[in-house]
């Protein structure tokens, strides 16, 4: 019993961390200074991660953090994305803008809302619909690439397509699979691991030829984005046994 409350109080405390890069977030974004934003939200995708590792360990699952967590994610993977994709792409106010990045938060706040309601038994392999915490992730990177390894202006049309992509991915009933799930893929077979690792090694090489150096950044953007491309091609096949987490 002592164990399972201890277990609450921390996956707790890395939901609030969690939240709380989300709302350092949102200021960085206010006074433009857009990597630092970009890196809080990474951070943030980091205690979420944790949050969830030590809520799945324990047996008595507490309904309190579930909400916790949900709240904290629309803040940390809806509202702050979205206030950093609008000062960063726009100067002045933009009607398309504001209206696509309100559907991608819309989108946040409607998959975190049917998870809350869909949730039954333990969590096992799979989520349906792209987890707030990818494409928060996806966003992030993507304007830390752009900024590092770019010498031009924001690309507004570029960004809000990858907006909206991901805003579909959220409530569309595709399979994302869960930490459980990317084990048994890596588990199933040698091919998956090689294949990931050459893919990113291949981007290294291409943006280091063009740019002259490699940074971090471009090795967080392949995390999420092959986990973006790839998932909904390998669940199907290699997750068997399938448990879905709306």
């Amino acid at each position: 019993m002592f164990s399972s409350i201890l277990a609450n109080y921390v996956a707790n405390i890395l939901t609030l961390l969690s939240l709380a890069c989300g709302f350092v977030s949102i200021i960085f974004s206010f006074e433009e200074h857009f990597t630092f934003a970009c890196w809080a939200i990474i951070l943030a995708v980091v205690f979420d991660g944790f949050d969830g590792k030590v809520a799945r360990k324990n047996p008595v699952p507490s309904e309190f953090g579930k909400e916790l967590d949900s709240l904290s994610d629309v803040v940390s993977f809806g509202i702050a994305p979205s206030s950093l994709g609008y000062f960063f792409i726009c100067s002045r106010f933009e009607i398309t803008a504001t209206v696509v990045l309100f559907i991608y938060l819309a989108c946040s706040a409607w998959r975190l809302a049917k998870y809350n309601i869909s949730v039954n038994g333990k969590m096992k392999n799979c989520f349906s619909g792209l987890p707030t915490t990818a494409s928060g992730g996806v966003l992030a990177s993507f304007i830390l690439v752009y900024k590092r390894y770019t010498q031009l202006p924001p690309k507004p049309g570029l960004y809000l397509i990858l907006v909206l992509i991901l805003a579909y991915l959220m409530i569309s009933k595709t399979k994302f699979p869960n930490f459980d799930g990317i084990k048994k893929i890596f588990c199933s077979s040698m091919v998956y691991p090689v294949f990931a690792v050459s893919i990113s090694v291949f981007a290294i090489i291409l943006f280091y030829f063009f740019t002259g150096v490699v940074l971090p950044e471009i090795l967080i953007f392949m995390f999420f984005l092959q986990y973006l491309i790839f998932s909904p091609f390998l669940i199907e096949k290699f997750v068997q046994n399938i448990v879905v987490v709306f």
